[in-house]
């Protein structure tokens, strides 16, 4: 299966800290709470490709990574078929 990048819309707080990713939200619509940002540094997807900077995040209690390449936001999908 090859791993592809899935560009999602997120919520997010900027502030003096920095950038604080709060709610992802699907292309279908589904939406997401992030309950907790584990991690946050510059970093690359390896399989997907893409860089900039990587969120460690808890979201429906499992771990996730959430890349901000900017100005989008993307998630490491797998790609059925391919």
């Amino acid at each position: 299966m090859k791993v592809l990048k899935k560009f999602v819309s997120v919520v997010a707080k900027f502030d003096e800290d920095g950038i604080t990713p709060l709610r992802v939200i699907w292309p279908d619509g589904r939406s997401f709470e992030i309950d907790r940002v584990i991690d946050v540094r510059p970093g690359a997807s390896i399989p997907a490709g893409g860089l900039g900077i990587k969120y460690t995040c808890k979201i429906a209690g499992r771990e996730r990574l959430l890349f901000y390449e900017e100005p989008r936001w993307f998630v490491e999908a797998k790609s059925p078929g391919v």
